[in-house]
């Protein structure tokens, strides 16, 4: 079943088209007996209820706040067999479900900027303490420039890259407990890491002595 999808603009709580808890329930009884289809009446009710209270307040961007949403709705209709009926609307288990993809999407925000904040200081440009203010003004401009080239490269990036990356970057383990956190040997870590660094340098693109600069952080 195709999940319910979000408006296109935010609603107000009133625009909510009400649902019986008898009907709810009857709806939901059906769609834990393998009938998924009849939950679409429910989640379609609650989708402008998420978006409108819990989901758009907290991330402030329609786009994110639609996906966000289409994402609850399909991960309850994934785990509807979970959902114990106790008398009461399926709606806070809903609420709850938006209000955890909130999180993790701003947790892997986090990471990724921690990330990104690091290899920049490997690709930085980089001037001295006297420097002249027309130097200065450059080389944060030429800061800025490459933060925005990073996030772009790391975008395109493998999972298994990126997470190399954040582990030897942000986390700074040993290659031992790299290898360990990702569940291979050292040799094939190091491989990893060389093949993460030699995609980011693809995506980044080779600029001056920048890759190099990099590649030598990250033995």
């Amino acid at each position: 079943m195709a999940p319910a999808t979000a408006p296109a603009t935010a609603p107000t709580p009133a625009a909510v088209n009400a649902i019986d808890l008898a009907t709810e329930q009857a709806s939901i009884a059906k769609a834990q007996a393998g009938d998924l289809a009849a939950l679409a009446p429910v989640l379609t009710a609650y989708a402008k209820l998420l978006y409108a209270t819990v989901v758009m307040p907290r991330v402030g961007s329609a786009t994110i706040a639609r996906d966000i949403v289409r994402e609850t709705l399909a991960t309850a209709v994934e785990k509807i067999d979970r959902f114990a009926w106790q008398g009461k609307s399926i709606y806070p288990w809903l609420r709850q479900i938006a209000i955890n993809k909130i999180f993790d999407m701003h947790r892997q925000h986090q990471r990724s900027r921690r990330l990104a904040d690091a290899l920049a200081m490997q690709t930085d440009a980089t001037t001295d303490d006297d420097a002249s203010p027309d130097a200065q003004l450059i080389a944060d401009q030429e800061r800025r420039h490459n933060r925005a080239r990073i996030d772009a490269a790391l975008a395109q990036l493998a999972d298994r890259y990126r997470s190399a990356l954040e582990l030897r970057l942000i986390h700074e383990l040993s290659r031992e407990d790299c290898a360990k956190q990702l569940g291979v040997t050292v040799s094939t870590f190091d491989v990893l890491l060389f093949r993460a660094v030699r995609a980011f340098r693809k995506n980044f693109g080779t600029r001056n002595s920048q890759p190099e600069t990099l590649a030598g952080a990250l033995p």
